[in-house]
């Protein structure tokens, strides 16, 4: 099982990977509600938004085009029939750099990156490469690569992966207080740094870290 998924989800992208290229279209969202012998087309919608997040399926303009198969997706389900060769199974989407010290965009990037199982979990992940020093005191350093549970709430206490006025990502400690977050660096040469809840938006759970040695 691809440990970013539920079974239920491992079973729909299954039947995706085995179905798809025998099909003369891709299916809409209706059509494969009844391929799968679904009554509740509500809850097939969530089991592929799921897929879509995980980077393993996308729709063709909206579900009622049609649903295929992103790359990284087909790499995986052809891995499944070559048991010889490495599997993207262990791979989660790279998707560039997050700021451990003055807040920066995290920027969108397709490629991925072998993460061990071990330093995830099985809800949808995904990795951000730190630069800068406001989470030392944490052991995160300049260049580690940290693994990020996608979520949109957190409690208090965790360090977060925080959108910033919808367009800066920062890695900090979480603190939620009556109209104001504050948002704590790991530094104690840095202050922590406070918005109004309506500026900022979790993207994530901090769950594990990489670092190479040189």
């Amino acid at each position: 099982m691809t440990p970013s998924l539920t079974r239920r989800q491992q079973e729909i992208f299954d039947y995706l990977a085995e179905q798809l290229p025998r099909l003369p279209h891709p299916p809409t969202l209706g059509e494969l509600c009844r391929m799968l012998g679904l009554k509740s087309r509500g809850s097939l919608h969530k089991q592929i938004q799921a897929l879509i997040d995980a980077s393993l399926v996308e729709p063709m303009h909206n579900l009622r085009r049609g649903i295929r198969l992103t790359s990284r997706g087909r790499r995986l389900a052809s891995n499944r029939h070559q048991p010889g060769e490495a599997s993207d199974s262990d791979e989660l989407p790279l998707y560039g750099y997050i700021a451990a010290g003055r807040p920066a965009e995290a920027i969108a990037n397709p490629d991925t990156i072998p993460v061990p199982p071990m330093l995830r979990t099985e809800n949808p992940c995904y990795v951000l490469q730190v630069k800068g020093d406001s989470m030392i005191e944490e052991g995160i350093l300049d260049g580690d690569w940290v693994i990020i549970e996608q979520c949109d709430t957190a409690r208090n206490g965790k360090i977060v992966v925080a959108l910033i006025d919808g367009e800066e990502a920062t890695l900090k400690r979480l603190e939620k207080r009556p109209g104001e977050i504050i948002l704590h660096p790991a530094n104690s040469n840095m202050s922590p740094m406070h918005h109004h809840p309506s500026q900022v938006r979790i993207q994530g759970v901090l769950v594990g870290q990489m670092r190479r040695y040189h």
